[in-house]
């Protein structure tokens, strides 16, 4: 997940709620082995800590890659990303 800005982060269900769907689905792209996850007509990025051990904790971020400047919305674990928790309210 590196150079990569975090511009916001939801649950699953008001990520769905926000975007008009019933549920999202994880997908593996079989010319890659690079997980996805689908949500009506569109697309995100899955972290690869998905098939590495899963995810127990699951929020999606809108994020920007400081590369190229381009938004998108990522599937991780909470806490994923490189900033401690420090407190929870």
């Amino acid at each position: 997940m590196e150079n990569l800005r975090f511009v916001r982060t939801m649950s699953v269900e008001d990520f769905k709620k926000g975007m008009g769907v019933p549920e999202i689905e994880v997908k593996k792209n079989p010319h890659t082995g690079k997980c996805f996850f689908v949500y009506g007509n569109e697309v995100g990025a899955v972290s690869s800590r998905f098939e590495r051990g899963g995810i127990d904790m699951p929020v999606i971020s809108q994020v920007c890659s400081a590369d190229t400047g381009e938004l998108f919305f990522m599937l991780h674990q909470r806490g994923e990303g490189g900033c401690a928790t420090l407190a929870r309210f």
